[in-house]
């Protein structure tokens, strides 16, 4: 090669490597990429972090990017770390008091004055917001594409200076909880490793994900039993009141390859019209804009409703809740399916496109990083729609805070009367709604004269009539005249489950408030000292439950496992055992053989039954 050419290559190279670092981003040498500090790229087959891991990727991104505020809220139920990170602009991070301040104006207009004045008011304060997202992911721990997409959605928002970015941190305010159930990341985490190269690879742990609940950790959002809801409700809801929630889940493998909403009836009678008129301009601009980038095998309007509040807390409190559900591989592990074994969900068919499903996904390889690029592809475009439409955003998020505290009219119920039968169950009555914002007051005058009332004409009244009058779950039926079955629950009547009678107030009504104090010493219960749970090799959630029922009255109860039971003995060491509710089978069988390792297996069998 002569000095010439030699030279010519030397400045063709230089000036490619500066044409290339042109093209970065300015400062992302400095923001670490999720590989850096995992050892692989989230979304990469069979692998999944640790919970520690996760938090140490998000406290190198807060030291690294002045995008990112990364903070403990709290402790999980096993003691592990409850975290978020707030990302947005530096110049927005460094205002986000002022930012808290215009969200709880907007959210209870009865701040801004006397409604004469409050659009005017309300009006100076919108020009100044950002929408406030709330990204949660990971509530159900074998759906692990969410917490994995946390790490990759941060690392751009942290580190691009794309012009779609841009205006994301600006106009935004992003509050990202990487798993809303962290213990549940490592009990995961840890039966895939244990379990990888066997044949028991890609199966769900043995042990409920949620240490108490469960799955029904989604479940939660009403009576908020759990400590991870407190924290999610208390330092997050509560404090910011964001107008989106997108809540990132997965669903099975062989429907859709991803639900959005609109949602199916029935919707919730209690949930704001502009709450639903913005799930579904916001789901179906989402699943539109999807489409049109090459995805497949997107639903909308089917499978999943908006019936209970204790799925859906923002509903009742100004945010629209986009459920979000992409299909399921086997954990971490791939998936192979043919067309013909996708199978139909209420509302759709996946072998057939119709109005809301479509274009048809054909079938084939299904991997993590398949759901990771549905669900990083979805959060960044509903990131894009609150940016572009912030003013929209946060005036609705107003009309919402004013309709709630508009005066009463005649036919209306005004308010109800709170009526104790019981002390425990009403206190936990009394608490659920005064963590929900509720306001309850103490009246001195009047027919309702030293008794508690909930007036409705306040920002979260809509909450309080939804879990205290009584549902009636409405009969719907299919074209041929069938009955269409509940997603799940068909009530949350707080009030049957506190035994707190509940009397309407159907009149205006004058309730000088006084200062008053429950007492809030719990009854004791007298427990028999020996007490032993059942607890199967197949996780049960009544199990969970009865556990953190009797654990949260202060019993250290025993778990009694299939092998202990069937050596017998029993009352030598026990006064009483708890049978939780379970199918008779699979606590006679468990899992049957090959499906489980082998210590895993054949349940408390005859011999326990004897014993």
């Amino acid at each position: 090669m002569t000095l010439k050419l030699s030279v010519l290559l030397l400045l063709l190279v230089s000036a490619f490597a500066r044409s290339a670092q042109s093209l970065q981003p300015a400062g992302a040498a400095d923001v670490p990429m999720p590989s850096a500090v995992l050892g692989f790229t989230p979304g990469d087959d069979r692998k999944l972090a640790s919970w520690s891991q996760v938090v140490d990727y998000f406290g190198r991104l807060d030291r690294a990017s002045d995008r990112v505020n990364f903070e403990t809220l709290g402790q999980t139920t096993m003691g592990k770390p409850f975290v978020m990170a707030t990302i947005s602009s530096p110049a927005n991070l460094e205002r986000l008091e002022e930012y808290k301040q215009i969200q709880a104006q907007l959210a209870d207009p009865r701040k801004l004055g006397a409604p004469g004045v409050r659009d005017r008011k309300a009006a100076e304060l919108i020009k100044r917001g950002k929408t406030v997202v709330l990204i949660t992911c990971g509530i159900h721990s074998t759906e692990v594409g969410s917490y994995l997409s946390s790490m990759l959605i941060a690392y751009r928002l942290a580190s691009s200076n794309e012009p779609d970015v841009q205006k994301i941190l600006d106009n935004t305010i992003i509050l990202l909880v990487p798993s809303l159930n962290p213990d549940g990341v490592d009990i995961v985490k840890n039966w895939y490793d244990k379990t990888l190269g066997t044949p028991y690879e890609g199966t769900d742990p043995p042990e409920l994900y949620h240490h108490y609940t469960g799955h029904d950790n989604n479940r939660d959002w009403y009576a908020f039993t759990q400590v991870e809801t407190q924290i999610t409700v208390d330092k997050i809801h509560n404090v910011w009141h964001p107008q989106i929630v997108h809540d990132i889940h997965q669903q099975g493998a062989t429907g859709s390859r991803l639900f959005l909403p609109p949602y199916m009836a029935p919707v919730e009678p209690n949930v704001p019209r502009q709450i639903v008129e913005g799930y579904t301009q916001l789901g179906n601009w989402l699943a539109q804009q999807m489409r049109a980038k090459g995805f497949q095998g997107i639903t909308t309007n089917s499978t999943y409703d908006a019936w209970s509040p204790s799925r859906a807390y923002s509903h009742y409190h100004g945010g629209v809740r986009i459920l979000s559900e992409t299909a399921s591989a086997r954990i971490a592990s791939p998936i192979t399916l043919k067309f013909e074994e996708l199978t139909s969900r209420e509302g759709y068919d996946p072998q057939k496109e119709s109005a809301n499903f479509g274009p048809l996904w054909r079938g084939g390889e299904w991997h993590l990083r398949d759901i990771t690029n549905y669900m990083t592809t979805g959060a960044f475009l509903l990131l894009q729609h609150a940016a572009d439409n912030r003013t929209q955003w946060l005036q609705r998020f107003y009309e919402i805070g004013a309709q709630a505290v508009r005066p009463r009219t005649k036919g209306e119920i005004w308010g109800y009367d709170l009526i104790r039968a019981n002390k425990k169950n009403y206190l936990a009555l009394d608490n659920a709604l005064t963590r929900a914002g509720v306001e309850i007051e103490y009246c001195a005058v009047g027919p309702h004269r030293a008794g508690k009332v909930v007036r409705l004409a306040q920002p979260y009244g809509g909450f309080a009539k939804a879990v205290l009058e009584l549902q009636h779950y409405p009969d719907l039926r299919d074209s041929a005249g069938h009955p269409i079955a509940p997603y799940d629950v068909t009530a949350h009547s707080m009030s049957l489950l506190t035994d707190v009678t509940v009397r309407p107030i159907k009149a205006p009504f004058r309730c000088e408030a006084i200062d008053w104090c429950d007492d809030n010493t719990l009854p004791k219960y007298e427990i028999t000292k020996r007490v032993a749970l059942y607890r199967s090799s197949v996780p049960a959630i009544d199990e969970g439950w009865t556990r953190f029922v009797l654990e949260n009255n202060g019993r250290d109860v025993r778990s009694l496992r299939d092998a202990e039971l069937r050596v017998g003995n029993l009352i030598g060491k026990f006064d009483t055992i708890v049978i939780p509710d379970q199918a008779a089978r699979t606590i006679l069988n468990g899992y049957r053989r090959g499906a489980m390792p082998p210590e895993l297996t054949g349940g408390v069998g005859t011999d326990g039954v004897k014993a």
